[in-house]
């Protein structure tokens, strides 16, 4: 019996217009209303997942930076893996050679590295990989880029970081250039102390090798009184591998999921856009409630 359910965001519980359906929602507190249990797993920190959560009504439990913090239905703060800046700093010298993008997550804001100028491109440069259908000029006069723009901490170097001492839980590199996104790839895969993993094809995520969302979920639920067989888990993105690759009671991999998931997951929903969390939800509720009613009969 699935006790728990756990849901990616982007490309999961999220549209591609980065938004959650009224529909998706009503699904979730059906859920919630038959006695399970909802959390999201997310790459996102804490305030990109409210800047989406908050205004759903929905809680849940949250594990968040792809496993580096976990937060539970009242948002304290139960688990911390972050990065120390000596792991910040040798990834950085690791990657200098290859021109690409990195972004600091903190919880106090996400730092950029560059000029004004330098970091207000970055911001549209990383919009335009996750908005492909929109122009640079669509993409500056959305709130999203507003409000990354405004809260972006920027800084002229990594010393001005590490000066900061504002702890760092995963760092986000990205570029248009897929092949260069690969090779750096390759290179810190060889990393022990990191865990490398993607949520889209232009993009890199780095966490401390301790912060992986399968095993991160499994220690959270069993510290709850669950067992793994009463979890099921939605994904569609390589930053979900940890989950689905895992021995959870369901496995889901959305329609639109890369193909080393769905060929890992026990079943395989609709896409994100056709409300797929939503249709996996209710598909599993009405087997459960079928189950019960077999059991009295």
């Amino acid at each position: 019996m699935i006790k728990v359910i756990a849901s990616d965001m982007d490309g999961t519980l999220l549209g591609n217009d980065h938004k959650i359906a009224p529909d998706t929602i009503a699904a979730v507190r059906e859920a919630c209303d038959a006695g399970l249990r909802f959390m999201v797993a997310t790459g996102r920190g804490y305030e990109g997942a409210m800047s989406e959560l908050n205004r759903t009504g929905i809680v849940c439990d949250y594990i968040l930076g792809s496993g580096a913090e976990v937060r539970d239905q009242q948002r304290r703060v139960v688990r911390k893996c972050g990065m120390g800046m000596d792991l910040c700093r040798e990834i950085c010298e690791a990657v200098k050679e290859f021109p690409i993008s990195i972004v600091f997550l903190t919880n106090e804001g996400d730092y950029r590295i560059g000029t004004e100028e330098e970091v207000n491109e970055s911001i549209i440069s990383e919009m335009l990989l996750f908005h492909v259908n929109m122009t640079r000029e669509e993409v500056v006069k959305t709130s999203t880029y507003r409000r990354a723009a405004e809260n972006v901490k920027r800084a002229a170097d990594f010393d001005e970081i590490e000066r900061a001492g504002i702890p760092v839980f995963k760092l986000f590199l990205f570029s248009d250039d897929l092949e260069l996104v690969r090779q750096v790839t390759r290179k810190l895969e060889k990393n022990p102390r990191i865990a490398v993993a993607s949520s889209f094809e232009s993009n890199v995520e780095i966490t401390a090798a301790g912060a992986q969302k399968g095993p991160v979920l499994k220690e959270y639920i069993e510290s709850l009184g669950y067992t793994m067989d009463e979890v099921m888990v939605l994904g569609d993105s390589l930053n979900d591998y940890s989950m689905m690759s895992m021995d959870f009671g369901a496995t889901v991999a959305m329609g639109n999921a890369v193909p080393e998931l769905k060929a890992v997951a026990k079943y395989v929903t609709k896409s994100n856009d056709d409300l797929g969390v939503a249709y996996a939800i209710r598909e599993l509720l009405k087997r459960q409630k079928m189950k019960l009613t077999k059991n009295f009969d």
